[in-house]
């Protein structure tokens, strides 16, 4: 089982095949931030979790959340919910909205998402599961993908049945985040578990978990690990990490892509909307650079866009890509699958 596996051909046609993805992040996940990386070489970019029941009210938040553009293509929407008609509502609403496909996450930990059956609730009960499956299924004519854990926890780590049940759904691939419910983020992510079910499963496995450098995501495909790889925070840290992995050389030019980001920012959010979530960003990009402590201090006391550029600059230009340091400490622990 050294061997590699074969990429996923789903959007072959169009789009070419596909071997590496950017994870969807709640707070991350935006129009925004999928466009930038998808220029950046991410193969495939998803939203973040939109909720079902948001969705079929017609709640304007979570329209815009699904807001899309056609440079983004191919582009999942993920929606969440506990409700079997209100979900496959929502699948015909994503539909609707011409996105590529429809991914549910069967994967998110947060209290107050599986306190109310959805996320990663569902892999409490397979069978549920696969009624859910077939009745999106039923309703789509675009692929649905699904994202999960390995199980609820230590105890019913069940992802080789959940992954049978998305097969006999219709499910076109199952992207697998190597820990349970229980885990959270904590631990490591079980590669060996994901390799497992990669080789057992009729459909495509995306491996996702403790990716962080382009030379990880390259041995997790070259040894058979799983069909592709998503990558989420890792693509934080490191946002050329998609380049490197289509073999690229990449640039590692900072000062560029603050202004690319800053760039497609203002053009699809306006200046103040924007500056609101490029604080966040630019407090990810500078994790792990000298003095980056003081300089989040001064963006988040800022009062304008112009100001937090400006503040940019001058503390991108001062330093390389390359004199980044891992510290090791935990970075975006929450919120997703």
């Amino acid at each position: 089982m050294a061997l590699p596996l074969p990429p996923i051909t789903l959007f072959r046609d169009r789009f070419g095949e596909v071997r590496h993805l950017m994870a969807p992040m709640a707070g991350i996940s935006d129009t925004v931030f999928r466009s930038l990386i998808r220029e950046m070489g991410a193969q495939v970019v998803i939203s973040e979790l939109l909720s079902a029941e948001g969705l079929v009210r017609g709640g304007k938040k979570t329209l815009e959340l699904m807001e899309y553009s056609e440079a983004e293509r191919p582009v999942g929407i993920q929606i969440f919910g506990h409700d079997i008609k209100t979900m496959s509502e929502a699948a015909r609403i994503v539909q609707g909205a011409g996105a590529d496909f429809v991914d549910i996450n069967f994967g998110c930990p947060v209290k107050k998402v599986v306190c109310d059956g959805g996320g990663a609730a569902w892999l409490k009960d397979p069978v549920q599961l696969g009624k859910l499956l077939s009745s999106m299924k039923a309703v789509l004519r675009i692929p649905l993908t699904i994202k999960v854990r390995t199980g609820w926890d230590e105890e019913s780590r069940n992802v080789l049945e959940v992954a049978r049940v998305a097969a006999e759904s219709g499910v076109s691939w199952v992207a697998i985040h190597g820990r349970t419910r229980a885990q959270g983020y904590s631990g490591l992510a079980d590669w060996e578990l994901i390799r497992k079910v990669a080789w057992a499963s009729s459909i495509p496995i995306i491996g996702n978990g403790d990716l962080v450098t382009a030379a990880q995501a390259r041995e997790k495909l070259e040894k058979g690990y799983a069909h592709a790889v998503m990558i989420g925070r890792g693509a934080l840290k490191n946002p050329w990490i998609f380049r490197e992995l289509l073999g690229e050389e990449p640039d590692f030019n900072l000062l560029k892509l603050i202004d690319r980001h800053f760039e497609i920012a203002i053009e699809k959010k306006g200046a103040a909307r924007a500056y609101l979530t490029l604080k966040k960003f630019l407090a990810w990009y500078a994790a792990g650079y000298p003095y980056s402590s003081p300089f989040r201090a001064k963006i988040f006391a800022t009062h304008d866009i112009d100001e937090l550029k400006n503040l940019a600059v001058d503390f991108f230009s001062g330093i390389s890509a390359e004199s980044r340091v891992d510290d090791g400490k935990p970075f975006l622990m929450g919120g997703h699958g």
